[in-house]
């Protein structure tokens, strides 16, 4: 197994990629009581477009499916529910489907291999009816009705839509009434006969693990499946303008939801960047800044907002996400705010306490089995080793915010959602 080892936090990630193409990252926890497992497919709401391998037509699917599915491999053969059984193990177990990937999981401290048996079985085994299909249509059906009129999801999908042309990620991963309709037993298996190869998955293993025996334990209960040639993606063309800047939506809140979001369309080195993304957001409206403070004593803003900065090798863009009784307030001091860093510049003592601060997060995160092991598996769906971060960010200045600063914080990629109050 390849080892990758980092000093800075005194923690070993063993890789093994076995001859099925199944890529195994073990982490190993001396001591610590509770173990945890999330095995995840490269495969998520994005990929309603490909190629199979071996194939040389386009095979296009409704949205929704990568979620559907994850739904569905629960159910048995035999009658019975992978979820029940899971949480009858003492184990706390769920799944869950991103844009870029779909991971099924579980974490305990007894029970471990009865549980891996379990999870295993289920992930390997689909079982799709006609009967089981439509049942289940249902069920989404309710699930994306009470998202339409969920105001925190609103404000994110609209924000999207905002920024978005023609890019999936602006499509709701559960898919809609009538995209869902559409997916039947045939496309569920084409779609997990596709994306679940093994060559397509990758597992995380954190707890007291000897790293060979565990390794051990995952090839038996792995089936006899050749790995598969690549799968070709295929996604629209997007062009770099926003939609529109502003979208305005009313539902029953309390307070007004905003959510500002700025597109990013610049290449460059993702660890990085995204570093600097997250010191740059926390300087501009995080909890210490002068807007934040600002608009917290004149009683606009009442909490810290969301900030993130989310991307793939398909898009990229930064988030900030809070309530407020004058959202239009709050995002022109916020551009106000861009425009006085790009010509005054940052103070080196505030991005050093920043920095310092994000570093800081980084090093909690792998004190956490469940934190440590999503972040592996999600880092590894866009070719990072997670360990980068504690690397790279030595090498994040004050010149290199600023250039950053000016090449992604320009005000015709920046767009304003917004959730009112109907009445």
């Amino acid at each position: 197994m390849q080892i990758i080892e980092n000093s800075k936090v005194k923690e070993k990630v063993y890789i093994e990629k076995l001859d099925n193409g199944l890529t195994v990252m073990i982490i190993p926890k001396k001591g610590i009581q509770k173990k945890y497992m999330i095995w995840g497919t490269h495969y998520g709401s994005n990929e309603s477009s490909f190629i199979v391998p071996g194939e040389e037509e386009t095979t296009n699917v409704p949205n929704g499916v990568a979620h559907f599915l994850e739904h569905k491999l629960f159910e048995q053969e035999n009658g019975t529910n992978s979820l029940d059984v899971l949480t009858s193990l003492g184990v706390d177990a769920n799944a869950y489907t991103t844009n870029d990937h779909t991971a099924y999981l579980f974490q305990g401290t007894d029970n471990f291999y009865e549980a891996m048996d379990e999870l295993m079985d289920y992930v390997q085994h689909p079982y799709f009816t006609d009967e089981n299909v439509e049942k289940e249509k249902g069920i989404i059906g309710q699930e994306i009705m009470m998202y339409d009129d969920y105001p925190d999801w609103r404000v994110y999908i609209n924000v999207l839509q905002a920024m978005y042309h023609n890019n999936p990620v602006k499509i709701d991963i559960v898919g809609t009434i009538e995209s869902i309709g559409k997916i039947d037993k045939e496309t569920l298996y084409k779609c997990y006969q596709t994306f679940y190869n093994p060559s397509n998955m990758t597992m995380v293993l954190c707890g007291d693990f000897e790293p060979e025996k565990i390794l051990e334990e995952v090839k038996k209960r792995l089936l006899d499946i050749k790995p598969s040639g690549e799968i070709k993606r295929i996604y629209p063309d997007e062009p770099e303008e926003i939609v529109q800047e502003k979208i305005e939506q009313k539902l029953e809140v309390s307070q007004s939801l905003y959510a500002i979001g700025i597109k990013d369309t610049t290449k460059c080195e993702q660890v990085k960047k995204h570093i600097a993304m997250e010191i740059l957001l926390n300087l501009l409206i995080g909890r210490s800044s002068n807007i934040y403070k600002e608009l917290y004593d004149q009683g606009i803003i009442y909490s810290q907002p969301s900030l993130e900065y989310e991307f793939t090798n398909m898009y990229a863009h930064a988030l900030i996400i809070g309530q407020s009784n004058n959202p239009e307030f709050v995002y022109q001091k916020f551009k106000e705010q861009v425009e006085k860093f790009k010509t005054e510049g940052i103070s080196e003592e505030d991005f050093e306490r920043i920095k310092k601060m994000i570093y800081g997060g980084y090093v909690i995160e792998y004190n956490d089995v469940e934190n440590i092991s999503r972040m592996f598996l999600a880092d590894a769906m866009k070719g990072i080793n997670s360990f980068d971060y504690l690397e790279e960010i030595e090498g994040v200045t004050v010149e290199y915010l600023e250039q950053i600063l000016k090449d992604v914080f320009k005000e015709e990629k920046m767009v304003l959602s917004i959730i009112k109050n109907k009445n």
